[in-house]
């Protein structure tokens, strides 16, 4: 008996999480004498979700331990990549290539799909939170909306995409991190009064732990904003507004007073950090508003899956795709510069950058080589680094 509804990494390595006709399709296959065909299958996103154009590729790692011990061969964009839907002419853009017996690799379609969707949509969303929020401190806060069992790799995947920090222990354990959090209101109301609660956390806590307070239990944020520098002076360093969509009214106009009223009295040292149903456009409206960090939750953590889809396009060396898809192995080509993607058959030379005239790199390398890991899987922190990387470029270009 299951005490919680979540497979095992055995279970889902022994394809029990895959779909009933990858069985059915394996066994005609070797029923049929047809088990050992060669197809090389491509992975490719229809669109990102939102109508966004672009999106950051999360969940490597976990492919290529999917993958450990089959007998194929994976090309893969690195983890971290921005990628888009097609190139500047259209063309559709493989993330990932598989090569190798179907019948060997079919059950590990649907894991691996399911891996690929959620984080890269999680991360693709970090990103835009990113973005908008600049150089202000973001914190992932989205775990209490998802299965627990899912909260490493949705910390990872928001990490990656850009966030600052993550709430959970396990999600701070997995990106080598220390976990980011201030205070809730059930201890403001277990004390029975602010000024208590706010005092003890700071009695408590070790001197390393920031003093944020929690400013809207029982008054208004500009009161107890108020309260709380006056009660914690120097050592407090932020005030926290968790404000319910139905009391904000105008959430950046209550920051905008907050600020006011923390500075004319001498505290500007108090930053302003603001939660509570926020997505990107909030994080970019609240921050000209003076709001200096953003507790980021439901929007990150549930966002909608990229629609990645797995596509044979070629058996035993032979162009083959269904319709709608192109058939062949591509490769991907970018130029660093300019983030632009040009997709041409897989041994096609680089092309030059039409937008700049610069030389292009491939994006498609090796990850696995006859189940064997081939690539380097690096730290969550290097693999954010490498989105921020692109992300300034993006920027630059007004993405």
């Amino acid at each position: 008996m299951r005490r919680f509804y979540c497979a095992t990494a055995e279970e889902i390595k022994d394809g029990r999480t895959t779909d009933i006709y990858f069985v059915r399709t394996r066994e005609v296959l070797e029923a049929k004498g047809r088990e050992r065909v060669r197809v090389a299958a491509e992975v490719t996103a229809g669109a990102i979700p939102d109508g966004h154009p672009w999106g950051v590729l999360c969940g490597v790692e976990e492919v290529a331990h999917l993958f450990e011990g089959v007998p194929v061969d994976l090309y893969s964009m690195r983890e971290g990549s921005i990628f888009r839907p097609s190139d500047h002419r259209g063309v559709r853009e493989p993330v990932l290539m598989v090569e190798g017996a179907y019948s060997d690799f079919c059950l590990m379609e649907t894991p691996m799909l399911g891996l690929l969707c959620q984080e890269s949509g999680v991360a693709t969303r970090a990103a835009r939170v990113r973005l908008a929020a600049g150089d202000r401190l973001t914190v992932s806060f989205g775990i209490r909306r998802m299965h627990p069992a899912l909260a490493p790799a949705i910390d990872r995947a928001a990490y990656i995409g850009g966030m600052d920090g993550v709430s959970s222990l396990i999600g701070a354990e997995v990106i080598g991190e220390k976990p980011m959090g201030t205070m809730p209101h059930a201890l403001i109301i277990v004390f029975g009064e602010q000024t208590s609660a706010w005092r003890a956390f700071d009695e408590v806590m070790e001197p390393d732990v920031p003093r944020i307070a929690l400013v809207d239990t029982y008054f208004d944020e500009k009161t107890e904003a108020i309260m709380a520098a006056e009660a914690l002076g120097e050592r407090l360093r932020g005030v926290r507004l968790d404000t319910p969509g139905s009391r904000k009214g105008s959430f950046a106009e209550i920051v905008r007073e907050v600020r006011w009223e923390l500075d004319i009295r001498g505290h500007s040292h108090v930053k302003i950090f603001v939660s509570g149903g926020l997505d990107d456009e909030a994080v970019r409206i609240l921050g000209e508003a003076g709001a200096e960090a953003f507790g980021v939750g439901t929007w990150v953590s549930s966002a909608p899956t990229v629609d990645f889809a797995l596509d044979i396009v070629e058996v035993e060396g032979r162009p083959a795709a269904k319709r709608g898809k192109l058939g062949g192995k591509k490769q991907v080509y970018r130029c660093p510069t300019c983030l632009v993607d040009l997709v041409r058959p897989w041994e096609s030379e680089a092309p030059k950058c039409p937008s700049c005239g610069g030389a292009t790199e491939p994006m498609l390398r090796p990850l696995v080589k006859g189940g064997e890991i081939v690539a380097e899987l690096p730290e969550p922190k290097r693999i954010r680094g490498y989105v921020l990387e692109q992300l300034k470029k993006l920027s630059g270009r007004g993405a």
